[in-house]
């Protein structure tokens, strides 16, 4: 496993992260299609056996089991000094006023939340889930430095926002000489590239690493197009974000590569991300052994700028998604 540190931050992170979104109890209501505890463990003593120690959850994520889980685990499996635990916050979690956005109320109501389900006394990475837009920036940004003030958050990220938006928190921490973003985990992939046209030259001048999200655009770029699974056809963000048809020559193209290649279309996929400079850590959840492989595999695969002319040609402007 190769190592990068998070944007321009000190902090050194795998360049792959393991998504935990896919980890949670069965029986809360709305959990969809999680792995329940016993059938997680394994994808964690794999991460660690293939050298990814950056582990990414949120607080809305099953209800909080989530996170219950991957505290459990990291006691169980690793050692809390070797990990790079992350969390989220912004989406309700309950009815009360700390219970959802970014006011000062919710952020420090829902560290300490996050912090007993996960078993720690601090976070690593604490990011907001999405931005909010009835609360001021100036309280967001105040109340998030307050945290790792009280060591309770070493750095603090951000997720899916318009470019201007990021911009202004950012802005705003700086006027206030407070602690600003390391990162932005937006989501970015083959089929989905409008981050490149505002947010990621922002990254690179404000020093921002990019964690990116649905790499695999929920398993649309890891098999053919015709391909479908069980889950294809009943799990909601899947057919929200990925079955547009113009998804479907870039897919024949990654099968085209992958091919030719002798390789998994999702190393090939994954291989496509890490020639952007800004992303450090794509976010892989597994619900199969070969997820994590396929995902450290791609690490080392170089594409030749052909087949990255390849991959990118069927490419046609859409509408961002995720930022809600």
């Amino acid at each position: 496993m190769e190592y990068t540190r998070l944007g321009h931050s000190g902090l050194r992170v795998s360049r792959i992260a393991l998504g935990c979104m896919s980890f949670g109890q069965p029986s809360e209501p709305g959990a969809g299609w999680p792995l329940a505890e016993e059938t997680a463990g394994p994808f964690f003593r794999q991460a660690l056996d293939l050298g990814i120690t950056f582990w990414d959850t949120a607080n809305v994520y099953h209800n909080g089991t989530s996170e219950e889980i991957v505290g459990r685990a990291l006691k169980k499996y690793a050692r809390r000094e070797d990990i790079v635990l992350a969390t989220k916050v912004y989406f309700p979690v309950h009815d009360g006023p700390g219970g959802s956005g970014l006011s000062r109320k919710a952020i420090l109501e829902q560290i300490d939340v996050s912090l007993s389900r996960l078993g720690v006394d601090y976070v690593d990475l604490y990011q907001i889930h999405r931005f909010d837009p009835n609360t001021p920036a100036e309280e967001t940004m105040e109340a998030l430095h307050d945290v790792v003030r009280a060591g309770k958050v070493r750095y603090l990220g951000a997720s899916s926002m318009w470019a201007w938006q990021f911009a202004k928190l950012q802005h705003t921490a700086e006027l206030g000489g407070w602690t600003r973003f390391v990162s932005m985990q937006n989501q970015y992939s083959l089929v989905q590239r409008e981050e490149e046209r505002e947010m990621f030259g922002l990254l690179a001048d404000q020093g921002v690493g990019s964690i990116p999200w649905s790499p695999l655009a929920k398993g649309w770029l890891a098999r053919p197009w015709n391909t479908r699974t069980s889950r294809t056809g009943t799990d909601e963000l899947t057919q929200r974000y990925n079955t547009e048809p113009e998804h479907k020559p870039i897919v024949e193209a990654v099968e085209q590569v992958a091919a030719a290649r002798g390789v998994p279309m999702a190393q090939v996929a994954l291989a496509w991300l890490f020639r952007n400079p800004s992303v450090a850590a794509p976010i892989v959840g597994p619900s199969k052994p070969e997820h994590l492989a396929d995902a450290a595999a791609a690490t080392t695969l170089e594409l030749t700028d052909e087949e990255v002319a390849l991959l990118e040609r069927p490419y046609t402007p859409r509408l961002p998604s995720g930022y809600a």
